[in-house]
């Protein structure tokens, strides 16, 4: 309810229409926008407000063996009520620290490690990037804040 208020269900309906995709209720509130065409993201699931968008079907999303994605992607319509339009330029600066310090950008992503990287897809312990490991001996000291 509150991401519909917020107007982000409505940029993720949006989205979902463009890219020909097809809407589906789940349990909870929760819209599926089943067969996203576009290339971008490259992600086999997203979510915009409360529309977890996916290049598969609704079956695929809500079958028991994935579960975990499910309660990854509902988590994320949770931090989209909290934040509302923010969470976009949030998740994005999230996306460049991540990407700066590790390989990915989920594996240091406040978002997506609250969301569990695990449930994700996402590498649970990448290395600090090498310009990164300095300070000590063994190279383990972390940039301030991870």
């Amino acid at each position: 309810m509150v991401n519909t208020l917020n107007g982000t269900t409505a940029a993720g309906l949006l989205i979902a229409v463009a890219a020909g995709s097809r809407i589906r209720r789940a349990p909870d509130g929760i819209l599926i926008a089943e067969n996203y065409r576009f290339r971008t993201p490259a992600a086999s699931c997203f979510t915009v407000g409360s529309v977890i968008i996916t290049r598969h079907s609704a079956e695929w999303l809500l079958d028991d063996r994935r579960s975990a994605l499910l309660a990854h992607e509902t988590h994320h319509t949770a931090q989209y009520a909290i934040l509302g339009p923010l969470f976009w330029p949030a998740y994005w600066l999230a996306c460049g620290y991540s990407i700066c310090v590790t390989p990915s950008f989920g594996a240091r992503n406040v978002f997506e490690k609250r969301a569990g990287l695990r449930e994700g897809g996402y590498p649970e312990d990448l290395p600090l990037r090498t310009w990164l490991k300095f300070g000590r001996e063994d190279g383990r000291t972390a940039p301030p804040g991870t």
